[in-house]
């Protein structure tokens, strides 16, 4: 894809729903106690892989455009899967499902695709198999496919991750509801916890004490219906973008503001953008508003470590862009999880940026960016990525010199209608 220049986004654009917030309601629908409907519900490729999972372990799932209504078999109800499941590039699938195929009393196994059997497993195979599961996978269980032998007695257990994740604390917690007594984790700093708000607005026992969540064993999960928020990581680009066209202004519409997932909105306030936040309420447990956008003409460099990465681990890509047309220079560090994404996305920005006429350096856990406006044209490898595919598109937009793409297809895994979207605003 070639890339041509914008002068302004101007309008009002709709966001799909949350990832990972539809991959939560997807999986307390299923193990429902009925009929639950899902609203707004993300339409990427994601998102689908774990509608596909429950539908091979038994569950109704009809899905009609961004709707979504599953009728539950409850917590004890699942089936055993007669074929592999299949996660497809979803992180976020394989990791929380293992650990409710982890009490099962059943045999499955969960594997995904070329990028996804290269993700690191053995942070979540090793507090499961402490509480009683048994699951085997490639290279002494680092990697998928897992095979996993359900235990349907689980033991409860106290579990101190060493990186904050939350895949992998929902995975525990999903594995907790299942075990003989309470199940506590505890992280280095708070990770995004769309898994604990759901919980509380089911009414199931959690309790959430700083970076603490403990859980009870739970016998029944009851039906409901959710509407889910715009996606803000979805919504970062359009953010970035944005600011970086100084004649733009555009609305997005209805998108989460939970505070775990709001550092790119205060990095970039940081840095002189022009945001603010209209018709802010909470739905479902969640915090929710409209962000409203006006370009600036220069932005100040930034410097993020520490606990603020949890709250913008994946927004980091476009944070990066943005630090290539900042004043300055900007570091990124302690991000070691961009490192088992769906592609090192610390070396897939830094090759993109340097292509560019960007000077980068790399760090072990992140990059410095010398920002600069005299960038060069070039061909950028999107490493099969969709936040690379989607962050340098951005760069394209607010560059004079445009961009290539050497493959966008997979942007469909978070958010399909990405390109068509961006246009509207675009000719507004």
């Amino acid at each position: 894809m070639k890339v041509q220049p914008a002068k302004y986004l101007k309008g009002e654009v709709k966001i799909p729903g949350d990832k990972s917030i539809t991959h939560r309601a997807i999986i307390f629908s299923s193990l429902s106690d009925g009929k639950c409907n899902i609203e707004n519900m993300g339409l990427g490729q994601d998102n689908i892989s774990t509608i596909n999972v429950f539908r091979n372990m038994g569950v109704r799932i009809n899905r009609v455009k961004d709707k979504c209504v599953v009728d539950g078999v409850g917590i004890h109800g699942l089936k055993e899967p007669i074929n592999i499941l299949d996660a497809g590039n979803s992180g976020t699938t394989i990791r929380i499902v293992s650990g409710i195929l982890s009490a099962q009393s059943f045999f499955s196994v969960i594997t995904g695709d070329k990028y996804l059997v290269k993700r690191p497993m053995k942070r979540i195979v090793e507090p499961l198999s402490m509480m009683g599961a048994y699951i085997i996978g490639r290279e002494k269980n680092s990697f998928p496919p897992l095979a996993i032998l359900g235990n349907s007695k689980l033991k409860g257990i106290n579990y101190n991750l060493t990186v904050a994740s939350a895949q992998v604390k929902s995975s525990i917690l999903m594995a907790g509801m299942y075990a003989d007594s309470e199940t506590t984790i505890s992280e280095p700093v708070k990770s995004r916890d769309h898994t604990e708000r759901i919980m509380k607005y089911l009414n199931i026992p959690i309790k959430v004490e700083g970076t603490t969540v403990k859980i009870d064993p739970v016998n029944k999960i009851p039906s409901f219906n959710l509407k889910v928020p715009g996606d803000i990581s979805s919504a970062s680009f359009f953010i970035v973008a944005g600011t970086l066209l100084k004649d733009s202004m555009i609305t997005i519409k209805n998108v989460s503001l939970n505070e775990t997932r709001t550092g790119i909105i205060d990095v970039l306030l940081s840095m002189g953008a022009n945001i603010k936040l209209e018709n802010v309420r909470e739905e479902c447990g969640e915090p929710v508003g409209d962000i409203i956008v006006k370009g600036v003409e220069y932005l100040k460099p930034f410097e993020i470590r520490g606990e603020i990465i949890p709250r913008l681990i994946d927004e980091i890509p476009i944070l990066s862009i943005a630090g290539a047309f900042a004043d300055g220079i900007s570091i990124i560090d302690d991000a070691h999880e961009l490192r088992v994404k769906e592609s090192d996305r610390i070396k897939s920005m830094l090759e993109g940026l340097k292509i560019l006429g960007v000077k980068v350096e790399e760090l072990p856990a992140g990059m410095i960016i010398h920002g600069t406006r005299n960038f060069k044209s070039g061909k950028v490898n999107t490493f099969g990525d969709h936040r690379i595919a989607m962050s340098f598109f951005v760069f394209g937009l607010c560059s004079n010199l445009g961009v290539e793409l050497d493959d966008v297809s997979s942007v469909k895994i978070s958010f399909p209608d990405f390109f068509n979207r961006m246009e509207s605003l675009i000719n507004a």
